[in-house]
């Protein structure tokens, strides 16, 4: 178990990873809440990518919000291409879950997605979340622009004094640049909309972020 445990706590390379498919991975082309298209960012539009743990449980946190134009769930920040969800499950792709937020920056800042962020989950597990252990359960933030690249990196440090305050560790957030998102299968999408009593997994520090409206 241990050495189970380890194995899928430790990133593939590229050279080890499966080699998944050129075809995408079958998904659904709209939104089960929002009746919003999935695929879709239109002009003016942003789009922000997020893990956190488990994706059912953290799409739903952004679904909720006013701003909000569709939420997604897919596989980021590995090598397998097109992989499938029991392939990123094994460890051996590299990918984390992710949730792909796409909002209307007028309505909803950034700033404000990366306090749901910060606030929704322990971004100082390491390779899990809570009771998911695993590379795809890692936390990250994978930035579209420069502008969410800079307000990312000045969040987390205004948050680490906090959660150190509180008790917790450094934070292990990866911020990286937005890998390639690879949409995951249409069960996956919107989940626990379509399953209520479903496995959420998600849950939060209690320690506050010092960013938000007015950020």
């Amino acid at each position: 178990m241990l050495s189970m445990f380890r194995t899928k706590s430790e990133m593939v390379t590229a050279d080890t990873a499966l080699p998944g498919r050129d075809a995408p991975i079958p998904t659904a082309d709209g939104h089960f809440v929002l009746n919003t298209p999935l695929h879709e960012v239109s002009e003016g539009m942003e789009v922000a990518i997020f893990g956190m743990g488990c994706f059912w449980g953290v799409e739903r946190m952004f679904w909720t919000l006013d701003g909000v134009f569709s939420t997604s769930v897919g596989y980021a920040a590995g090598f397998t291409p097109n992989a499938t969800y029991e392939e990123v499950c094994t460890g051996k792709t590299g990918h984390n879950e992710v949730v792909r937020v796409v909002f209307n920056p007028s309505k909803i800042s950034y700033d404000q997605l990366l306090q749901v962020f910060w606030e929704g989950h322990d971004p100082t597990q390491g390779m899990r979340q809570g009771n998911d252990a695993g590379t795809q359960y890692r936390s990250g933030i994978y930035t579209t622009s420069d502008a969410q690249a800079a307000a990312a990196e000045a969040s987390k440090v205004a948050f680490a004094p906090r959660l150190l305050a509180a008790g917790y560790g450094a934070i292990t957030t990866e911020i990286l640049p937005a890998p390639t998102y690879y949409f995951a299968e249409g069960y996956h999408q919107q989940y626990l909309a379509k399953n209520p009593n479903g496995y959420c997994g998600i849950g939060g520090t209690g320690v506050t972020c010092p960013i938000g409206t007015n950020a």
